[in-house]
């Protein structure tokens, strides 16, 4: 049953460890975005995470880039609790919290314009034309030749192909502690509650949206990760 405080299925205050038997290889989606970033050779003076959560991918990217300002947006406010909870005791480093607010609805001149906008784990609650409309305000934020990131839960194929990948992702579940029920009841929110689309679909969108440089960088199981230019 779906809890009250955010999007995922999870308590904001057990996120962190919930989601290590819910999605695999989390952390690798941190550890990929902060790699790609530092394999294109930039030194972000700004990178906006929205959809921050409990603010796992700041407290890695922080380490690597300690003169790089980071704002924090998220449309739970429980979420943004947990995450500034996470990232008090950073001695160094500019870390901004934005008022609790979704993608989709960021204003013109929200923040300035960010070198890096990252959105992992968190456009998928979307419907069609929100998420039209949550990438097209990360482009229309991002300065020229700023790099939008993004990691999604993302549909197969086939019918077929889709009834597997559910499979495999509840053994990974199965091998992490849940047991069948659990595991079930977290792979029925597909297409329920949160929607997701194929990995075409998501360079599609990218693409329409005006990025000139898209590409898929990630992808395991049900996972995948897209970055692109503007």
């Amino acid at each position: 049953m779906k809890n009250s405080d955010n999007s995922t299925p999870h308590l904001a205050s057990e996120f962190d460890l919930e989601v290590m038997v819910s999605l695999p290889y989390y952390h690798s989606f941190h550890d990929e975005t902060v790699n790609l970033i530092k394999a294109m050779g930039i030194e972000p003076k700004t990178w906006l995470d929205t959809g921050c959560g409990t603010g796992a991918l700041v407290n890695r990217a922080i380490k690597e880039f300690p003169e790089t300002k980071f704002i924090l947006c998220d449309p739970s406010a429980e979420m943004l609790h947990q995450a500034q909870q996470k990232l008090k005791s950073y001695p160094f480093g500019d870390i901004l919290f934005l008022k609790p607010l979704p993608t989709q609805d960021f204003p013109p001149g929200l923040c300035t314009s960010p070198d890096v906008i990252t959105a992992i784990q968190s456009h998928h609650y979307l419907s069609p034309d929100q998420r039209k409309k949550a990438t097209h305000a990360c482009y229309n934020l991002l300065r020229d030749d700023g790099v939008y990131v993004t990691f999604e839960n993302v549909r197969s194929f086939t019918d077929e192909g889709t009834k597997i990948g559910r499979g495999y992702w509840k053994n990974f579940q199965l091998k992490g502690g849940r047991d069948s029920e659990a595991a079930d009841a977290h792979l029925d929110r597909f297409d329920r509650e949160f929607f997701p689309i194929t990995v075409e679909e998501h360079l599609n969108i990218l693409r329409e949206t005006g990025f000139r440089v898209v590409e898929l960088f990630w992808f395991s199981y049900m996972q995948a990760g897209f970055y692109a230019i503007k």
